[in-house]
């Protein structure tokens, strides 16, 4: 079982988030148990703007398990039609093409997403298993 990981659970344990550290934590900690952890492309830019250098962001990814991953065409196409679903549908441009980006790499390349951002992902990726550290 391959679990992506968002952004928002990464930032919770790096800055640390003094509400949601220790849970997402344990989430990584669990999902890392149960078979690969990656993150796709997007994900790794959010994070670079934390790091001090590359090398520092690419250790602690490897100190976790955590692998980089390319997003695929089918991937890249499911995002694209859930930002034109979302756009149809009125949404505004305060989700940007990241977030589904985001989302068509997990609904494509993995089995499900670590994130809080789950009503969003569960409106535009529908099948696409979320998990909550917040609500274990």
């Amino acid at each position: 079982m391959t679990t992506a990981i968002d952004t928002n659970i990464l930032l919770d344990v790096f800055l640390p988030d003094p509400v949601f550290e220790r849970r997402s934590r344990l989430a990584i900690e669990k999902y890392s148990q149960l078979g690969g952890l990656v993150i796709a492309e997007p994900v790794y830019a959010e994070l670079s703007a934390w790091f001090p250098s590359q090398e520092n962001l690419d250790g602690i990814l490897k100190e976790l398990g955590i692998l980089v991953e390319a997003i695929s065409q089918n991937g890249a196409f499911a995002a694209g039609r859930a930002w034109k679903k979302y756009r149809q549908s009125g949404g505004q441009r305060n989700r940007i093409m990241t977030d589904f980006l985001i989302g068509g790499h997990a609904f494509e390349q993995a089995s499900q997403l670590l994130s809080r951002d789950r009503g969003f992902y569960k409106s535009y990726f529908a099948g696409l298993k979320i998990v909550d550290p917040s609500k274990e």
